[in-house]
């Protein structure tokens, strides 16, 4: 009852503070989250400087709620394989309501501390899609319980080398300054990988455009994280005008997909480096980023674990002793047999393009080598997406969001064996593979109403669920409220 309640209670005292308050929110912008103008409303009154800011506060609730229709599967979880998505008719939905707290330390100094709740119900348990999960909001362990944690609490510091500046907006984890564009950047602490790297300001943030995860980032990147889809860790940032230069070292979980964290980060890491570069083509703003990442962490190769089978059927899915995924498959390898520490690399390309004012283009694509299991994000081995978002502009109506989208992902040759033979990982295995590329077709519209809260609908038909062609197609329907204070 608590889980059906809180959402509901939550929304009512976001419509009422929205409605109560005085300032027009700002359209959404090209590099920032849109916010509704508290900040702006006491600099008004002179006690608070926007331009130059000591702390600030904002905070945003998002409801999203799914429904996947029934769908043909000749057979679903064989020989007691357990990671299926169920053909049935399902809903699913996320609740999450977070404040973000940015504090002015000294001379570039930032400090953040970001809690968040959330209440949950993924579909079919989270199980049955690879590499386009429907909801980004998700999280492995969550429960229709409502949780509370500590999303983020980190330090940044800027240190400024010259060049023009820039104008620095008062946003959730960015006080207003002014910047240079020649600068470096240290961020230490408890935050999410995507808080510094993979940015693409046509999706910007997800919970602004496009429902589905294959959107959010590299489906492929299997970024360090814990279930939640935080770590610790630190990065750094060099920007030299149009240029940016990007480091980082992450903490794994102890085990794929579960909370707790390695710590030993000299023993068990995920590193990234990235380039990016910012253009103008035909007047209109674009950039291009590469991105490369190397996980060392403790995880088993598909390779292994189907040897260990063949060289001895004890070591079978059902008989597991170590951390598994609870499958009860007598006749399919286990992953759980051969963890080991084990390389895991791939190298990404993320691209984005303004072709009108307030219309922009965006494409993603990486290669994973596809050699281990999942540590921490989703299942795909490779990823390509594509697609356009577009503001309200064009039809006068500013501060709605359109967007069309199609990612598609695919896996290895030995990832396609292993689960052929009835293997499972963190999210798919059916017992069977008819292995083909999944994919999803995503669109949405979100419309804005009480100034800072938007209304958005969704439609998903995703083809191959867990890479499978003998299931699907899948038609999932969407519904979002969000709303930023």
């Amino acid at each position: 009852m608590i889980a059906r309640i809180t959402p509901t209670v939550v929304a009512i005292c976001i419509l009422f503070v929205s409605t109560r308050a005085n300032a027009q929110a700002a359209p959404p912008a090209a590099h920032q989250d849109v916010a509704f103008d508290f900040m702006n409303l006491l600099s008004q009154h002179g006690l608070h400087d926007l331009d130059d800011e000591r702390w600030n506060a904002y905070g945003q609730f998002t409801y999203i709620s799914s429904w996947k229709l029934p769908f043909h599967a000749p057979y679903t979880n064989a020989n007691g394989s357990i990671n299926s998505l169920l053909p049935n008719y399902e809903r699913s939905f996320t609740a999450t309501f977070t404040l973000f707290f940015g504090a002015k330390l000294w001379r570039g100094g930032e400090a953040y501390f970001v809690p968040e709740l959330i209440s949950e119900r993924g579909l079919s348990q989270l199980r049955g899609i690879g590499g386009a999960i429907q909801n980004f909001e998700l999280q492995k362990t969550g429960s229709e319980i409502p949780q509370i944690y500590r999303a983020r609490l980190f330090y940044r510091q800027m240190i400024d080398l010259g060049g023009d500046h820039l104008v620095g907006d008062s946003n959730p984890m960015q006080l207003g300054r002014i910047l240079n564009r020649r600068r470096l950047v240290f961020t230490i602490g408890n935050f999410t990988v995507l808080d510094v790297f993979d940015h693409n300001s046509v999706t910007w943030d997800p919970r602004q455009t496009f429902f589905n995860m294959a959107f959010m980032t590299h489906a492929s990147w299997d970024f360090a994280a814990d279930a939640r889809g935080y770590s610790v860790g630190s990065a750094a940032e060099f920007y030299w005008d149009d240029w940016a230069l990007r480091i980082g070292r992450m903490a794994p979980p102890q085990h794929p997909n579960v909370l707790p964290l390695d710590f030993k980060i000299w023993e068990h890491y995920a590193d990234v480096i990235e380039v990016e570069h910012d253009h103008v083509l035909f007047g209109q703003p674009g950039a291009v980023r590469l991105l490369g990442y190397r996980n060392y962490e403790v995880t088993g190769k598909f390779a292994d674990a189907i040897a260990a089978y063949k060289a001895d059927p004890k070591k079978n899915a059902a008989s597991c002793t170590s951390y598994n995924y609870g499958s009860e498959n007598f006749s399919a390898p286990d992953l759980c047999w051969v963890r080991k520490p084990n390389a895991k690399l791939g190298i990404g390309i993320n691209l984005e393009q303004s072709v009108a004012r307030d219309v922009g283009l965006f494409a993603r694509a990486m290669y994973s080598d596809g050699q281990t299991e999942v540590d921490a994000f989703n299942s795909a081995d490779r990823d390509f997406s594509f697609g356009a978002v577009a503001k309200g502009t064009l039809w006068r109506r500013p501060f709605d969001v359109a967007g069309v989208g199609i990612g598609l992902s695919w896996i290895s040759a030995i990832h396609a064996q292993y689960l052929n033979m009835g293997g499972v990982d963190g999210f798919i295995g059916d017992g069977h593979l008819n292995q083909a590329a999944e994919g999803v077709f995503d669109v949405f519209y979100s419309v804005n109403i009480l100034k800072a809260i938007w209304l958005a609908a969704d439609y998903q038909f995703l083809w191959n669920p867990g890479f499978n062609a003998d299931r699907g197609p899948v038609h999932i329907l969407g519904a979002k409220i969000h709303a930023e204070f």
